[in-house]
């Protein structure tokens, strides 16, 4: 059964469960009993071949995708049907996407405060003071009246990150978040994840960096039609990797 925690009861558990998840879409049965969790603080690497079911997982993690067996606990709370539940966990994961997903037709500043108004009911004025606070961590504040489409792949990740940050979420999920930047503006992205990282936050990344990976992860995990077959500290990940389709693995993307 999954863990609840009662209301006003402080929860100190992993801040995601995740047991026994199965996800079909149709007759493919994309994730096949996927079984891990991520402790508070701690920064979780998800690699595999294309198909495997990573970035799938990662979905189901806020709801994106729906799974349709096992349980999956979110800061204390169960992913359920209840919209209680998804509208709360949703309001506790931040997530970052291959593409930036950025309305072009509102300001930086202005795709950044909006969830904060919205969801979160702040002003307009504590949300641009937010909003404008985490362009500056992000290293780009000088941007925040232009629009999407005036700013470079790099640029719009970031923003994409700074809008995730908004809602002040205690989980970072990153889905791939510089697949479909050119090879110059990845460093810039993965800076500011790294800095994310030294903060503290919980992070969950699919990612095919494995520089970024070895540097930041507490762990690697590795995803192979629908199930993980190796979890290990980087080091221990590359240098002695158990299983034959991880070394296979490893030797295609290293060499």
């Amino acid at each position: 059964m999954a863990e609840e925690i009662q209301e006003g009861q402080a929860y100190d558990g992993p801040m995601i469960v995740a047991r026994d998840v199965h996800k079909w879409f149709g007759s493919f049965h994309v994730l096949r009993g996927v079984t891990t969790s991520v402790d508070r603080g701690q920064k979780v690497v998800i690699v595999g071949p294309s198909g495997s079911g990573k970035s799938t997982f990662i979905r189901t993690i806020n709801r994106l995708e729906e799974h349709q067996r096992g349980d999956i606990i979110v800061d204390g709370v169960p992913m359920t049907q209840d919209v209680r539940n998804i509208d709360a966990i949703r309001r506790d994961v931040g997530m970052v996407f291959q593409q930036f997903n950025l309305f072009p037709h509102l300001s930086v500043m202005q795709n950044i405060a909006l969830a904060p108004i919205k969801v979160r009911k702040w002003k307009r004025d504590e949300a641009e003071e937010v909003a404008m606070e985490l362009l500056e961590r992000v290293g780009i504040p000088e941007q925040a009246a232009k629009y999407p489409g005036e700013l470079s792949g790099g640029q719009q990740q970031r923003v994409a990150i700074a809008r995730a940050l908004a809602m002040r979420p205690n989980i970072m999920l990153f889905d791939e978040p510089t697949s479909a930047l050119d090879p110059e503006m990845i460093r810039e992205v993965l800076d500011v994840m790294r800095d994310l990282a030294e903060s503290g936050m919980t992070m969950m990344i699919v990612t095919h960096e494995i520089g970024f990976a070895t540097e930041v992860a507490d762990r690697i995990v590795m995803f192979d039609e629908g199930v993980i077959i190796e979890d290990a500290p980087p080091q221990e990940f590359f240098n002695n990797p158990q299983q034959e389709r991880t070394k296979t693995f490893l030797s295609q993307i290293l060499s």
